[in-house]
């Protein structure tokens, strides 16, 4: 059995929290599907504890690219602080480490793993079909896909290719309006099964609001750890 872990973004209450879960302990090996520190409270205490994790197959998402590389990311006051914050705790070598991971990989049941899609990790599928979906899916030989950037997690088949399509959801920060975080296992017949565990995530947006000392964009991410959605502000 495959956990898949993505969208942590440096909440280690919730990834405990799922490390926890009783059904975690069945699980052979790790998929990590990035963006696991930008953002969070505990950006390197996070990753630490996912560097402890056997048998990990790690990805980089669009978090670590933004980290090493702060005018690739949005010109936005939320981004560029949480960058500076998360930057400064991981130190130059581990940012430089992160962003150096391979942008997908491939899964031993034949499926391929990526942040975002295919086409890059800021572009993703969504639960429901969508025209962009054959732009994603062009030239893809596998017959599963897994991936997140979205928060949102769900499993469907593509109807044009029969592309399985499978999004864990975020560990640290859903956007599904249920604020537990939210995971899955790939099990070995091929099903999968998607995972909500309860965590304390009130106390993680306190956090943030306390590393960001005031600075807006920690009142921002609080939010959408409370709310369980995208606010902006």
């Amino acid at each position: 059995m495959l956990g898949l872990l993505y969208d942590v973004h440096g909440n280690l209450p919730a990834l405990e929290a799922v490390l926890a879960d009783p059904a975690a302990a069945g699980v052979k090996g790790w998929l990590l599907g990035g963006d696991y520190a930008l953002f969070g409270g505990w950006p390197e205490e996070t990753v630490q504890l996912l560097e402890t994790l056997p048998g990990a197959t790690w990805i980089r998402g669009n978090g670590e690219r933004w980290t090493a590389n702060a005018s690739a990311a949005p010109d936005d006051s939320t981004v560029q602080g949480a960058i500076a914050f998360t930057r400064e705790l991981l130190g130059a070598d581990r940012v430089a480490a992160l962003a150096a991971l391979p942008e997908s990989a491939a899964l031993d049941d034949g499926g391929h793993a990526w942040h975002g899609s295919p086409l890059g990790d800021v572009r993703s599928f969504l639960p429901e079909p969508s025209p962009e979906d054959a732009e994603l899916l062009a030239g893809t030989a596998a017959q599963r896909l897994v991936f997140g950037h979205t928060h949102l997690p769900f499993a469907r088949t593509d109807e044009a290719t029969g592309i399985a399509l499978v999004n864990p959801g975020s560990v640290g920060m859903p956007f599904d309006g249920n604020p537990r975080a939210s995971w899955a296992i790939l099990r070995d017949d091929g099903t999968v099964e998607h995972r909500r565990t309860r965590y304390d995530h009130a106390s993680s947006a306190r956090r943030i609001r306390e590393v960001a000392r005031g600075a807006p964009w920690g009142e921002v991410v609080a939010k959408r750890i409370e709310r369980a959605q995208f606010v902006v502000r």
